[in-house]
């Protein structure tokens, strides 16, 4: 079981503070920093500093960390338009040395958008679906050739398809509850699939339906990899795992109920569960970027419990 550092800097973080936690991640062990894209703080938190932008941020991260992967839990489609984003991508990955993942979704906080005058357009998992063929279509291009794209929103003319990310072919997740065409989208364009924020049982019928719209699709199901994001809160004792809940606002019980918290023992014992319906990687949604003593007993209670 892969574990890997999820951060959410819209609810406030600079890049300083994330520059601290990308570094303890890579120290202690794990396989890999993501964070979201988004602009907007969400609930109660105050968003201080303000918001940073994810390709930005992994761009710093990248030459400023050697080993962990980096990545987003999701990119929004809404903010990028596609050829720039394959270019912006394809340069992080040569800044981190073929270091960078691709979590690519439709874009969902209207607030968000409204706030930063950013355009929220009807049709967004059609939009997804040709940026996938895009994004994809750019890097795979051969060196020398050119790419074409024609699409009811994007259209490609003669382009050089450039630049060319260090990896041969960078990883691509995607995500997400739908029942029937995000199954369909990752089928055909995802390495992994993510289930974000999902009960086990929820977990188990979704991954399902990907590995049978793979089959589907003529793909082996067992080439992609299947993931959960999920909040963690995990202590020494109930004081400390209560402490910390209550740092993120949260309540234990909810949090037992629908993340991964409480005692090392019980969090190993939950990731059993998901690794049992097929989940093989966890994001751990990290809420309290000040708290790297979190991060350490996970590193040593935790991962060094799952081999």
């Amino acid at each position: 079981m892969d574990l890997r550092i999820f951060t959410e800097p819209q609810q406030g973080a600079s890049y300083d503070t994330l520059l601290r936690v990308a570094k303890a991640t890579e120290d202690l062990g794990f396989d890999a920093f993501f964070r979201s894209d988004h602009y907007l703080r969400m609930g109660g938190a105050d968003g201080l500093p303000g918001p940073t932008d994810a390709w930005i941020t992994l761009a710093g991260l990248a030459r400023e960390t050697k080993r962990i992967r980096l990545g987003t839990l999701m990119t929004a489609g809404t903010f990028r338009l596609p050829g720039v984003l394959a270019i912006q991508v394809a340069q992080v990955d040569q800044m981190s040395g073929g270091r960078i993942e691709l979590g690519l979704g439709a874009g969902w906080f209207e607030e968000e958008h409204k706030a930063y005058g950013i355009p929220f357009p009807a049709e967004r998992l059609a939009r997804l679906e040709e940026q996938l063929a895009i994004v994809t279509g750019l890097w795979a291009t051969k060196p020398g050739a050119t790419f074409d794209y024609a699409g009811v929103h994007y259209q490609v003319e003669n382009s050089p398809a450039l630049p060319k990310p260090v990896q041969e072919k960078i990883p691509v997740l995607i995500g997400g509850h739908g029942a029937k065409r995000t199954p369909r989208l990752a089928a055909r364009y995802a390495d992994e699939f993510n289930m974000p924020f999902a009960s086990i049982a929820d977990s188990e019928r979704q991954f399902g339906r990907v590995r049978a719209a793979a089959t589907e699709a003529g793909r082996a199901p067992g080439d992609l990899v299947y993931s959960n994001a999920l909040v963690v809160c995990v202590g020494k004792d109930d004081a400390e795992v209560a402490r910390r809940a209550a740092a993120i606002g949260r309540d234990v019980a909810e949090l037992k109920a629908n993340g991964l918290a409480g005692s090392p023992d019980e969090v190993v014992e939950r990731i059993a569960a998901y690794e049992a319906v097929g989940s093989s990687r966890l994001y751990l949604q990290l809420l309290d970027l000040g708290d790297l003593e979190h991060l350490e007993l996970i590193s040593s209670r935790v991962q060094t419990q799952l081999g």
